[in-house]
């Protein structure tokens, strides 16, 4: 008797960030769903830096939550620290990240998931897929089982013919101490899938009794530590320290003395890796100008020991990081756990996906995560969410649910692969967004969750609060703009703040517009503090109306040249569209808009190498 008699809705392959939150969103919304990973002992493991968040990633973790993602509450529940970065900048480059506890974070991975309902688990490694008729309708494992199912979500990380190389040593291996896959690349170029190869790397992992403290930077948290979720997640009571050191000039020369042996400038890594997390020899080949590095040295749990070398990324031999790393102050005395290491592994351009993060070429595939070449946990993450819903929606004859650049981060990671592809490891950051000021951390709840409650994702609790908090916020800045001060009670805050005083009285709200008036300012006010009070209103709440107090012409601004876009984003383009034969676009441009195949105009428009003139071309053509 097979072990796998009924068919899936949805199979997911890989336990990864992709993978848990592709299998939790099919799963919520009611599809039939299951998890196949190689070991279901690392499911939501933290393959390298212990930490969520950080610029433009933070805004990611908590659009996922605001849509019913559990990234959020798993990384608010296995916190350490917080610190939201960037307060100094304006709100739109604000950034939350929690330092996590490794072990707790795929523990609450695990648990979380297991509590989810339609969901099944089953563990061994996904050989190829049952392709019928350009149509996937199942999974083969490595012992020879199927296991059928009507969509298939591939999120398999850096696993996919992964290399890992450690100086002149090389081993295939997906994660250290983990074996790579190996069947699904080939059978997809077979079936004319591009492929291609990427890098990334990790430090070495450390005995944080060995390290001296005393001779390192202290880098504490936020004394009143926010959190990732909308929900009422555990807030920190306690923290962990972080530390920073420098490397130094004499480290640099020990690390060059092993740039013979290096794979990096050997040949023996020939792939692209991630631009902005260099390696460490990369950094000093690179910026040989500077004659020091920072190290982030970040502990990896409560209880454990083991501590996490942020900045030291390598791939070179072993014993070479071990001298090095004893160079740096405070390391003097390290002992290691394990060296660092360098991972090679297949991704397939994005561009030969929908928008929905459905394969072009097969029908009901989706790819999520690392194997549409980008890099981070959350990245990963929110593309598996996407195509967790995506395939759960096609399943049941809905329209697709697809974000717009202007509606969130992971609309402007998603439209970038599919529209420019890449090249290199993606990551994402604040300047990859043109509506950043729209895009903040603290309004991700107003922007998503009432999409992901009318699709059945988000919860009722979750509405309920977002309703209340739009409500409260809305409230609160039209009692601004109503309310009137008389020059006597301003005018001793203004001078405490180094603001111009007034003659006159007039609105609060104009005053408050002033940069230097900061809510807490306002808060003397016996009428501000009074109305505060009397409608307890929450810290997200002062914070959101301050934000809409203050930039109100920028959001504004940037409303505006958002819905100029968006008409665009209306004119479709005819599926199967025959570029060649409107002759007057260039030849570039047909070219990248057949092999891309973008649904609108406003796709069009972002595609590598078209034109401003060819989407006019395009448009008197479409509108003909």
């Amino acid at each position: 008797m097979s072990m796998f008699t009924e068919e899936y809705d949805v199979i997911v392959v890989g336990g990864g960030h992709a993978g848990c939150e592709a299998a939790a969103a099919a799963a919520n919304l009611g599809s039939k769903t299951l998890l196949v990973t190689m070991n279901l002992q690392t499911i939501g493991q933290m393959s390298c830096n212990p930490a969520m968040g950080g610029i433009a990633k933070g805004q990611i973790v908590r659009e996922i939550d605001a849509l019913g993602g559990y990234s959020g509450i798993v990384s608010d529940r296995s916190a350490i620290q917080f610190k939201m970065l960037n307060k100094s900048k304006g709100p739109a480059m604000w950034s939350p990240r929690t330092q996590n506890d490794r072990m707790r974070f795929a523990e609450e991975w695990r648990l979380s998931l297991e509590r989810t309902q339609h969901l099944d688990f089953y563990q061994e490694m996904v050989s190829d897929l049952i392709v019928s008729e350009d149509r996937v309708v199942g999974v083969r494992t490595s012992l020879g089982l199927e296991i059928r199912g009507r969509s298939v979500v591939l999120t398999n990380g850096t696993f996919l013919n992964g290399l890992i190389h450690i100086g002149e040593k090389q081993f295939g291996g997906g994660r250290a101490g983990e074996r790579a896959a190996r069947g699904i690349t080939e059978q997809l170029a077979e079936m004319g899938f591009d492929t291609g190869r990427m890098k990334t790397g990790t430090p070495p992992r450390v005995d944080g009794r060995s390290l001296d403290f005393s001779k390192m930077i202290p880098q504490p948290g936020d004394a009143e530590p926010g959190r990732f979720s909308y929900l009422d997640t555990p807030k920190l009571t306690r923290q962990r320290e972080c530390h920073m050191t420098y490397t130094s000039p004499e480290v640099h020369e020990l690390l060059m003395e092993g740039f013979d042996r290096s794979p990096m400038f050997n040949g023996r890594i020939q792939s692209i890796g991630p631009r902005y997390c260099p390696s460490i020899e990369d950094k000093i080949h690179r910026f040989k100008d500077k004659d020091r590095h920072q190290l982030f040295v970040e502990p990896e749990g409560w209880d454990t020991v083991e501590v996490y070398v942020n900045g030291f990324s390598t791939s070179l031999p072993e014993d070479v990081q071990f001298r090095a790393l004893r160079s740096v102050a405070g390391f003097e005395n390290v002992k290691f756990f394990r060296p660092g290491y360098a991972i090679e592994y297949d991704y397939f351009p994005p561009t030969q996906l929908r928008h929905t993060l459905e394969t072009k070429l097969i029908e009901n595939l989706y790819f999520a995560g690392q194997i549409n070449g980008t890099t981070g946990y959350e990245e990963a993450a929110s593309q598996g969410l996407m195509a967790g819903i995506n395939a759960h929606l096609k399943l049941n004859e809905k329209e697709p649910f697809i974000l717009r650049r202007d509606e969130a981060y992971i609309g402007v990671l998603i439209d970038d692969l599919i529209t420019k592809g890449t090249e290199e490891p993606y990551r994402m950051f604040t300047s990859r967004a043109e509506y950043r000021t729209l895009l903040r951390q603290d309004n991700a709840d107003l922007r998503l969750t009432e999409k992901s409650f009318r699709m059945g994702l988000a919860s009722e609790e979750r509405m309920r609060a977002v309703e209340q908090k739009k409500a409260q916020s809305q409230d609160l800045v039209g009692f601004f703009k109503k309310t009137s001060f008389v020059p006597e009670e301003i005018n001793p805050i203004l001078e405490t703040v180094g603001s111009k005083n007034v003659d006159q009285g007039d609105k609060l709200f104009k005053v408050f517009s002033r940069p230097q008036v900061q809510m807490e300012h306002m808060m003397q006010l016996e009428s501000v503090s009074e109305y505060v009070r009397e409608n307890q209103l929450g810290q997200e709440v002062l914070e959101q109306a301050e934000i809409e107090v203050k930039y109100s012409g920028y959001i504004e601004k940037e409303k505006n040249n958002a819905d100029k876009l968006q008409r665009l984003e209306n004119v479709k383009i005819p599926e199967g569209f025959d570029y060649s034969q409107v002759k007057s676009l260039s030849y570039e441009a047909r070219e990248k808009l057949g092999r891309i195949r973008p649904a609108t105009l406003s796709q069009a428009s972002r595609v590598s190498g078209v034109s401003p003139s060819d989407i006019s071309v395009l448009m008197v053509f479409l509108n003909r």
